[in-house]
């Protein structure tokens, strides 16, 4: 994928996703620290940063609530004045927000994608940024997730992962290619 008319996209990296948060994941520390290598990386080449923030207004939150420390967005990856920050409210970024809109604007095709949680707000973003026609690449180990549970069987962070991800590249890369932050990087 070429950089021309790509953008960062930065799903919920918020500090309730990391230890002492009301909501920490599994390797959201690594994560962070890979994100933090693209961001360098987007502003050293001046390319497009898009920021997404969720707030909860949903009743019953008990996680990113407004106002709060946990809801603000992580130091490893602090917006600067110049990037673009969208709040949310729904798993997919696009739900009820002016994503779109701007990415038009921007005339931006490509899409690489990373972020919070793997399973909900980056599949669900990714699966409708295909739909609405973008490229995307997610940067796999800049996404995290946790444990999750199905008929009384926990299925390990890990497995929920390589799952989704898995997913996602199904089909030939129907949503997205995978690839690490270093191949990413590296132009593989």
């Amino acid at each position: 994928m070429t950089t021309d008319n790509t953008a960062l996209l930065i799903i919920d990296v918020q500090n309730d996703y990391f230890p002492g948060g009301k909501m920490p994941l599994e390797g959201s520390e690594q994560a962070g620290k890979n994100i933090r290598q693209l961001l360098d990386e987007f502003r050293k080449n001046k390319l497009p940063v898009i920021h997404i923030q969720h707030i909860a207004t949903n009743e019953g939150a008990d996680f990113f609530i407004p106002n709060t420390a946990g809801a603000e967005i992580h130091h490893l990856v602090s917006p600067e004045a110049d990037e673009k920050i969208i709040t949310k409210h729904f798993p997919n970024s696009f739900r009820e927000t002016g994503l779109l809109e701007y990415l038009h604007s921007k005339k931006i095709k490509n899409l690489i994608i990373t972020g919070m949680m793997t399973d909900v707000c980056v599949a669900s973003t990714t699966r409708a940024a295909f739909d609405f026609g973008f490229n995307n690449v997610v940067i796999g180990d800049a996404t995290a997730t946790r444990d999750r549970e199905l008929e009384g069987q926990v299925v390990k962070a890990a497995e929920v992962q390589r799952s989704f991800l898995a997913g996602l590249s199904a089909l030939g890369n129907l949503y997205a290619e995978i690839v690490s932050t270093k191949d990413f990087l590296n132009g593989k």
